[in-house]
């Protein structure tokens, strides 16, 4: 009896350690990620969030209507999507269309809130943000089409994540991709001195 009693314990204390460590985990992952991104823009140097990561932060996602701020990491490898969305397409240079990649279940959840119109920003190494404005939101069956880039306007913003967000099946072949296109910049400078005249009129 007292061994069932201690087996049931150690399993119940198993559980309840493996339960508690993944989401410390994700949160202990995330401030690493700020550090990583904030290290990045004052060096302007790739940073990684811990010696033996294989990706680095590129960018700083913000989705104003769902209230989410996101470290995009460079590529969308099965790690690094599991810490945060991941750029799969695009550079400092603005030169082309950039395209970020996530979880359905994790960091791309709120996509399904988006509609036309919403905002979408975007901020670069360099301190600079951009504004993307959504023009069309649709399913595309990865079986029958593919996204082509190459066709992409250059100032352009898609964001992909699997679909339906409900969804029990894994790695299935619909994907939700919502596409932008940018209507302005902000420079480092200019967002500094907005958030300086805001604190002001705060006080």
């Amino acid at each position: 009896m007292n061994r069932l009693i201690l087996l049931l314990a150690t399993t119940f204390a198993t559980v309840l350690a493996v339960g508690l460590w993944i989401p410390f985990k994700a949160l202990a992952a995330q401030e690493l990620l700020e550090l990583a991104w904030a290290e990045s823009q004052a060096r302007q140097q790739e940073t990684r969030p811990w010696p033996w990561a294989d990706t680095w932060p590129v960018a700083r996602l913000a989705l104003p209507e769902t209230g989410q701020s996101l470290i995009v990491l460079d590529g969308a490898h099965g790690e690094s999507l599991a810490f945060g969305p991941g750029q799969v397409l695009g550079n400092d240079d603005r030169a082309g269309p950039v395209v970020i990649a996530g979880h359905r279940d994790t960091h791309f959840r709120g996509l399904q809130h988006l509609e036309t119109g919403s905002r979408i920003q975007l901020q670069s190494r360099d301190g600079d943000w951009r504004t993307f404005r959504v023009d069309r939101i649709r399913v595309v069956d990865s079986r029958h089409e593919q996204i082509n880039t190459a066709q992409l306007p250059r100032d352009s913003l898609l964001l992909v994540t699997c679909y339906p967000f409900n969804g029990l099946e894994t790695n299935g072949p619909l994907r939700y991709v919502v596409e932008a296109t940018a209507e302005s910049l902000m420079t480092a400078d200019e967002a500094n001195n907005v958030l300086s005249a805001e604190a002001v009129a705060g006080t």
